[in-house]
């Protein structure tokens, strides 16, 4: 039975509510992830967890994902619970609690707790770990993508000045194939021997394109270069470990994928590469040995880091390998639908290597900041569909669609139909 998303959230109270093993939420690990990603009754099941508006359909979830239910009460107990104990809290049990997530995160990664620090989120983990950065001397280079997150790319221009460094940048080509990015990157390394930093993105926040994250680490190693990996998108989108990224350095959010709530993310320093990013602001909380003295956030928002636990359990009861085929089917129904249209630009692969949710498209001559914008605009206006224009790709502008785990096929399907009205419109 199809349940309407109306449906879903009137009856979201009775659906059973637990996201421990054996809950009704539990991926059955007996089914196949691409076998459980069409399985419509388990799905309606899970966005039944999610409560979101009725107004519009939300296909831009890359900015922000929604807490699934037992999150959002979560937090809000969390949020009374500071509230009354306020400093009492902070000064006795906190530090714990936190530990206690930076363990669990560290298990779920295949990695030491010693190796993790909660950071805000991951433009404060990637901004840390870029200006800190020990190991660039006057006249190395530091490298970027086009696709890369533009406040990745602000940190690496701001060692222009600060570590007098040229500032490189790399064009990932249209259309991209696996080998194509892997050629593009050991040319811009063979091209640029000064090249002492990288930052790749795992998942770029534009088009969604997934790149060959260990294939490109160890190429930059032969060569002398670190490589600091941004993992923000792909972490509790896609299912993986630090083994598969084979980075030394790297950024992940929290508040996207893995539903917790806005403000928590973390980075990665391989326990050996320590001493290679400068503790923040000489900070003197924590031994220059722990890697906590590589952020100071002052006094945060704790509440995210309290409710962490309720968002671990939710996403080990779908379990990664569910929440990535799932993700990855949503994406499938639209675009296959619309390959072949003309005057439609798809901008991420076929190899689902290369992709988990996220994919963006343009309009043929359609290219400019204000045809995405228009293009956008309409898909809401029109359709009451929400997406995003991004900017920044060397071939043009685009519109971004994020699916999530509350999304419908009714929901892709209506996409499809709008995407080909509009498309149409703005060829004419």
């Amino acid at each position: 039975m199809h349940l309407s998303r109306r449906a879903l959230m009137t009856g979201l109270g009775t659906v059973a509510v637990s996201t421990r093993a054996g809950s009704a939420l539990a991926a059955p690990r007996h089914v196949a992830p691409e076998r459980l990603a069409r399985d419509e009754n388990y799905w309606a099941t899970v966005a039944g967890q999610f409560r979101v508006s009725t107004e519009f359909v939300n296909l831009e979830n890359g900015y922000y994902g929604v807490m699934p239910e037992p999150v959002r009460r979560a937090y809000h107990r969390a949020v009374d619970h500071l509230n009354e104990r306020s400093s009492h809290l902070l000064r006795t049990t906190y530090k714990a609690q936190a530990d206690q997530v930076r363990r669990r995160i560290a298990t779920m990664l295949g990695v030491d707790m010693t190796e993790i620090a909660l950071t805000r989120g991951g433009t404060e983990a990637l901004q840390n770990l870029i200006t800190g950065y020990r190991r660039l001397r006057p006249g190395d280079a530091v490298m970027y993508a086009d696709l890369d997150y533009h406040s990745g790319q602000y940190a690496m221009n701001w060692l222009r000045e600060r570590r007098s460094v040229r500032v490189e940048r790399l064009i990932i080509p249209e259309p991209a194939t696996r080998q194509t990015v892997l050629d593009a990157y050991a040319r811009a390394l063979r091209d640029h021997p000064r090249v002492r930093l990288l930052l790749l993105s795992h998942m770029n926040n534009r088009t969604g394109l997934v790149t060959p994250v260990k294939e490109i680490t160890a190429m930059a190693r032969r060569r002398g270069v670190d490589v600091i990996v941004d993992a923000a998108h792909s972490w509790g989108q896609l299912d993986f470990t630090m083994a598969d990224l084979g980075a030394e350095f790297a950024v992940f959010s929290l508040h996207k994928w893995m539903g917790l709530p806005l403000g928590a993310g973390f980075l990665y320093i391989g326990r050996s590469r320590l001493a290679d990013i400068d503790l923040a602001f000489a900070d003197e909380t924590y031994p220059a040995d722990d890697i906590r003295s590589r952020v100071h956030s002052g006094t945060m928002n704790v509440a995210p880091i309290l409710a962490a636990d309720a968002a671990l359990d939710f996403h080990d009861s779908l379990g990664a390998p569910a929440k990535q085929a799932r993700l990855r089917y949503l994406r499938d129904r639209w675009v296959h639908q619309l390959r072949g249209t003309p005057g439609l630009q798809i901008l991420t692969p076929e190899d689902p290597a290369m992709y988990g949710a996220i994919t963006a498209f343009r309009i043929a001559g359609r290219t400019s900041e204000a045809d995405n914008v228009a293009l956008a605009d309409q898909l809401m206006n029109r359709h009451r569909i929400f997406t995003v224009r991004r900017g920044g790709l060397s071939g043009g502008d685009c519109v971004r669609v994020t699916p999530a785990l509350f999304t419908t096929t009714d929901d892709v399907d209506r996409l499809v139909a709008a995407i080909r009205d509009v498309a149409h419109r703005m060829r004419r």
